[in-house]
């Protein structure tokens, strides 16, 4: 009997969106300020311990597991490096900036020049109708150690690699500083100069392969839900599994969140629990060996 190809898509297991603990972060140095998660999400360490566990638990049932990672400049449009208020001031993180705000010089692009392109950008995300632009905290900066994987998480998948002889796929997204890129499918406004910004043909493929893809990681009400969204619109929700215990909103976003799992149910998505599904998972796994 031929197994079936279960696809785990790991969103964004970063140390930056992890409300970790003590022990999990980087040992103090003497002089400097503790280097610590710039963007945690609360219960996300909890989440990645289960994620953790659940490929562990799993095994070779999982065929396919993709990591999708979130991947940005120092200056980013989504950053308050980028922007200035109307007194030449330097703005704080989670503010929100609409393309009214910007006409009205209440928030000012830092780099000359690029003030048509901003207000482009923020017209077609408005048009879209699924954000309204919000600048976080400088967060998974290539190079740094916010931009790591979990360590539980990168331990479990290695595992997984050294027991299968397969290859987690990973997914980056987020590289370009002009437009935000919650979704690992495709930018919220494609960068027509940019490709990595346009559908992400190549994973959506790898994805079609499988008979039931299980989503899991951070954040719920953003990166998950963005990438979600996505994915059953060139597949359909149908073979798409939520693991709400593997995912949590950021605080705040718990009515988005909330909502987007409801929709996702209702376009036929299974929402379940790790603990839900493990059972499954092994006995296909029996079956398949018997």
């Amino acid at each position: 009997m031929s197994q079936e190809r279960i696809h785990l898509v790991i969103i964004d297991p970063q140390n930056d969106f992890c409300d970790l603990p003590d022990a999990y972060l980087p040992a103090h140095v003497a002089g400097k300020a503790r280097t610590a998660p710039s963007l945690p999400v609360t219960g996300a360490h909890a989440d990645m311990l289960r994620i953790a566990a659940l490929i562990d638990a799993a095994g070779n049932a999982i065929t396919d597991i993709s990591v999708t990672l979130d991947s940005h400049q120092h200056i980013d449009i989504a950053h308050p490096t980028f922007w200035r208020d109307a007194r030449g001031d330097a703005i704080g993180a989670f503010t929100q900036i609409t393309a009214a705000d910007v006409r009205a010089g209440r928030y000012v692009p830092r780099l000359e020049g690029a003030l048509p392109r901003v207000l482009a950008y923020l017209d077609q995300l408005e048009a879209a109708g699924r954000y309204t632009h919000m600048v976080w905290p400088v967060h998974c900066e290539i190079g740094t150690w916010g931009h790591n994987v979990h360590r539980d998480v990168l331990a479990a998948y290695n595992r997984w690699e050294e027991a299968t002889l397969r290859t987690v796929n990973k997914v980056v997204k987020g590289t370009n500083p002009w437009t935000e890129h919650y979704s690992a499918v495709r930018a919220e406004v494609p960068d027509p100069a940019d490709a990595a910004t346009e559908l992400n043909a190549a994973f959506i493929a790898q994805l079609r392969e499988a008979d039931r893809i299980l989503i899991t990681g951070e954040a719920g009400s953003h990166c998950v839900k963005a990438t979600t969204e996505h994915i059953a619109e060139q597949l359909g929700a149908q073979r798409l599994t939520l693991l709400v215990d593997c995912m949590s909103p950021v605080s705040g976003f718990e009515p988005q969140y909330r909502a987007f799992i409801e929709a996702m149910r209702a376009r036929g998505a299974t929402i379940a629990t790790s603990t839900d599904v493990l059972p499954t998972l092994q006995a296909a796994l029996a079956c398949a060996e018997s």
